[in-house]
């Protein structure tokens, strides 16, 4: 191409940037170094930036170059291109190109995940914007999160899938991306099966294939489409003969997404949950590549979610369990086409957790989500975390068979008991806590006893963890009514990090999330408050970074 100029030596001092060349809106790279590495500022308009390489389908992405000084920087993995010269092309600021190198670390690498207000039991990405869990799965001893992600930007643009992976659910090593933005439009969300009958015909001999279903999204229209992958989901092919399903017609509007697919094992067949337009559809296949459409479910809005529970654990006794993406639920009865309504809805969280998405494939029986924190932190250069992995039981209570949800057991390693009593009052109580006021991470297992049917609550620096009116029946703004209705007491489990700030009620019979947010000028620390309460238990537990 013509009208290039050798890049400045000077360029961040890194060795490998001779290798680049620059012209008005465009420079080439010769990939020696496992990244490169981009200056990005919020001063800066979103301009398109395209990476072409030789045999490779063309990348486009928005992003914010900066010209100049960067607020932080963001990355992409180039290392399975080591060898070949890649073609960035922006419509934006010349400088910004300039501000492109290329090395073996991320900018930033010296201290990840030991920055300011990254979350310590928390799963971040190292650096850019999530949302949503996508395809949870479990699978050769790994549990894999794939996740709404721009990797350029700690603001949503641009959505690829990003991908991480544990032994523990609990402890998350982040891989490169797995899918990215194509003809059909970005990657929105979906789930991930494991194709162990090849029904698909992915299989390659005794490897099963990993398959995902995924909505691509455009400006026209969603529609739904199937990648696979035969090593672990490190990579994927996309199945040529994408989409698999194109509703918008049927249903006359643009929303039509985020496939949850599970296998149906009276029918034989695969079913999709999908949401479309003001509900959730059934759709079923025996190949996960042809659909037929079965029934819909009204009063719901993105993010589907469709299995079967025991009730108080026995097997011949369950109801099926339908929710969309905010938290809300209905209970009833599922003949592989058709979910038939029994009860709801029901709420069983709410707060910052959004889109929350369950585990395919487990072995052991357990329904295990996880849910996207719609939290910021100030900053940093990424945004959102998933909180923390809990267990869905269904149990007996006064209103019925209702949805239960708290922390799974692997998280039980991070947490260390340091202080424990009980039959305290609220000032003794205050008093004990003064110790942990500025921890960045720390566990709460408290009861509290009330004396009038009024309010109390527990605050740390003004922020209200607990806000409990037996008067309004209300907590922390919903309704509640515990267990046994005529009860002054309230239990709460309560999970601390840098950022945030999960509270799990009477065993899990409800549960919020929230950003932390003391009150800078309020220095009363952890807080105890109400007419005349009993703290009947109060427990302490240090907090482990799965960071290390």
């Amino acid at each position: 191409m013509k009208g290039r100029l050798a890049l400045a030596a000077w360029m961040m001092g890194v060795a490998g940037i001779a290798s680049a060349q620059v012209s008005a809106q465009e420079i080439e790279i010769n990939i020696n170094s496992r990244y490169l590495n981009f200056p990005i500022s919020h001063q800066a308009e979103r301009g398109k930036m395209t990476f072409e390489i030789e045999d490779v389908p063309n990348l486009s992405v928005a992003i914010r170059l900066a010209p100049d000084e960067a607020d932080y920087w963001v990355f992409k993995d180039v290392s399975e291109w080591k060898g070949q010269t890649i073609t960035i092309s922006y419509e934006g600021s010349d400088n910004g190109l300039k501000g492109i190198y290329q090395a073996d670390t991320i900018a930033g690498q010296d201290h990840l995940y030991q920055e300011k207000n990254r979350p310590q039991f928390h799963f971040t990405t190292k650096r850019g914007w999530i949302n949503d869990p996508n395809g949870l799965v479990y699978h050769d001893g790994e549990y894999h999160l794939f996740y709404q992600h721009n990797p350029y930007e700690r603001e949503w643009e641009n959505m690829h899938w990003g991908h991480a992976v544990s032994e523990d659910l609990i402890h998350w090593k982040e891989l490169p991306v797995a899918l990215f933005p194509d003809q059909l439009g970005t990657m929105f969300s979906g789930s991930a099966v494991i194709d162990y009958n090849n029904t698909a015909g992915f299989n390659n001999d005794d490897r099963p294939a990993m398959v995902v279903a995924y909505t691509a999204h455009s400006r026209e229209r969603q529609v739904q489409c199937i990648a696979y992958s035969l090593d672990n989901g490190r990579t994927f092919t996309k199945y040529e003969g994408n989409p698999v399903i194109d509703s918008k017609e049927k249903w006359n509007s643009h929303d039509t997404r985020d496939p949850k697919v599970f296998w149906y094992e009276p029918g034989n067949h695969w079913v999709m949950v999908l949401n479309e337009r003001d509900g959730h559809s059934i759709y079923t296949s025996a190949d996960l590549k042809d659909w037929i459409y079965q029934s819909h479910t009204t009063g719901f809005w993105e993010c589907p979610e469709l299995f079967e529970l025991p009730i108080d654990g026995n097997p011949h006794h369950t109801k099926w369990v339908m929710y969309g993406a905010s938290g809300t639920y209905m209970l009833g009865s599922f003949d592989g086409k058709t979910f038939t309504p029994e009860s709801g809805k029901h709420q069983y969280t709410t707060g910052a957790m959004y889109a929350a998405q369950t585990f395919t494939n487990m072995t052991d029986g357990r329904r295990v989500q996880m849910g996207w924190g719609r939290i910021s932190h100030e900053g940093m250069p990424f945004n959102g975390m998933m909180l923390l992995p809990t267990e869905l039981t269904l149990r007996t209570t006064k209103d019925g068979p209702r949805l239960f949800n708290m922390p799974i057991k692997e998280s039980e390693q991070l947490f260390t008991l340091t202080d424990k009593w009980e039959n305290v009052s609220s000032d003794r109580a205050n008093e004990l806590l003064d110790a942990f006021d500025q921890a960045d991470g720390l566990r709460i297992k408290t009861t509290l006893k009330l004396s009038h049917a009024t309010n109390a609550g527990f605050n740390l620096c003004g922020q209200r963890l607990i806000d409990y009116d037996m008067n309004w029946n209300t907590l922390n703004g919903s309704f509640y009514s515990p267990e046994d209705m005529t009860s002054m007491e309230i239990s709460a489990d309560i999970y601390i990090d840098r950022t945030s700030i999960e509270v799990f009620i009477d065993g899990g019979k409800f549960s919020y999330a929230m950003e932390r947010k003391p009150d800078a000028k309020n220095k009363e620390g952890f807080h105890f408050w109400g007419n005349n309460i009993e703290v009947k238990n109060l427990e302490v537990f240090r907090v482990a970074s799965i960071w290390e």
